[in-house]
């Protein structure tokens, strides 16, 4: 499989203007809400129609608007799954399927027989959409776009409407479809931890602009600028300056610190909350904090800390039997220089 897509389009509060390419694999857009996502998938789907563009699927013209194609959804062989699944609510869970299978009438049969087993439907052929509940009615959706024999698969917000527990259970199922039967898939999501587990490459979106594009770690493991840093977890980000090659100053937490490959365009720092350690040790990028707030989560401590006179504060999360054994007014927490993130924009 083979997506191209360059497309630009005027929206309210800006301009969407998009292009990459996507290949076997589980392509993600993350992104905050309002970004552009939702959009870009709609365009691909030919639910909506770009300004101006190119839209190319292993070799076919979806869309270019110089040629003045514009291929109707019903014709570009890609299966879009909305996030409120779009089942047509006369029609039984086995009608839902065969509306969209292809082929003969024994090949139908065999898509309905398949994806019913594949997704645990088996004794719901014969009820509606409202006998359902919402996660029946999102495996009667994915049952339905695998039996049209979509070229690409388009994921919108897939789990968005479900709860944790029932969100684990598809995305684990959703995971060995793609491993199973090499479905290829563009999937949108603002969860970031959604998109390390599924995609294979990710794209990062920023008020209508690509903001990063790459492999999953290399995106999270090495993010460039402050929206991707945010996008991709990262709870602790400054205003930095170089001041040697070796040196960084970080303006809202009143620290210098020891970095590594410092670019000479550097204009923020970030650090994960994670990747603090405590220590009794004086040495490289080890500085006295006061805890200026402790916040107890689900299966740790938020720690908030700062040094004296800093504007911001930093946020360390901690086990919480860890947290107990050294819990204080003041600690001394190293800032490893391989884990300090470098951000140009």
């Amino acid at each position: 499989m083979e997506l191209y897509v360059r497309i630009r389009k005027k929206l309210r509060d800006f301009e969407l203007d998009v292009e990459f390419t996507a290949h076997d694999e589980v392509f993600a857009l993350l992104g905050a809400s309002g970004c552009g996502k939702s959009m870009t998938l709609k365009m691909i789907a030919g639910i909506e129609t770009p300004d101006e563009g190119k839209i190319l699927l292993n070799g076919r013209t979806l869309f270019d608007s110089d040629a003045k194609i514009n291929l109707p959804p019903q014709a570009r062989r890609v299966g879009y799954l909305f996030q409120n699944y779009a089942l047509f609510p006369n029609m039984t869970v086995a009608e839902n399927i065969l509306f969209a299978a292809v082929g003969t009438r024994d090949e139908k049969n065999f898509k309905l027989k398949e994806n019913l087993s594949r997704f645990k439907l088996g004794g719901l052929e014969n009820s509606y959409p409202r006998e359902l509940s919402g996660g029946q009615q999102q495996r009667v959706a994915f049952a339905r776009i695998l039996a049209s024999h979509a070229e690409i698969l388009l994921l919108d917000e897939p789990f968005s409407a479900l709860d944790s527990y029932l969100k684990w259970q598809l995305e684990l199922e959703l995971a060995e479809v793609f491993k199973a039967y090499g479905e290829s898939a563009i999937l949108v999501s603002h969860d970031r931890n959604e998109v390390f587990r599924l995609a294979d490459k990710v794209a990062v979106l920023n008020a209508g602009k690509l903001d990063a594009l790459g492999s999953v770690h290399d995106i999270f493991n090495r993010p460039q600028t402050v929206a991707t840093a945010l996008l991709t977890g990262c709870k602790n980000i400054s205003v930095a300056r170089k001041i040697a090659d070796d040196k960084i100053f970080a303006d809202d937490w009143q620290l210098t610190l020891t970095a590594k490959k410092i670019p000479d365009d550097l204009k923020f720092i970030g650090i994960r909350a994670h990747h603090l350690e405590q220590t009794s040790t004086a040495g490289e990028n080890i500085f006295r904090f006061e805890v200026a707030q402790v916040v107890e989560d689900t299966f740790s401590y938020i720690v908030m800390i700062r040094v004296t006179n800093s504007a911001q504060m930093i946020r360390w999360e901690v086990d919480k039997n860890f947290w107990r054994e050294i819990a204080g007014d003041e600690l001394f927490l190293h800032i490893p220089a391989d884990k300090i993130i470098l951000l140009n924009r």
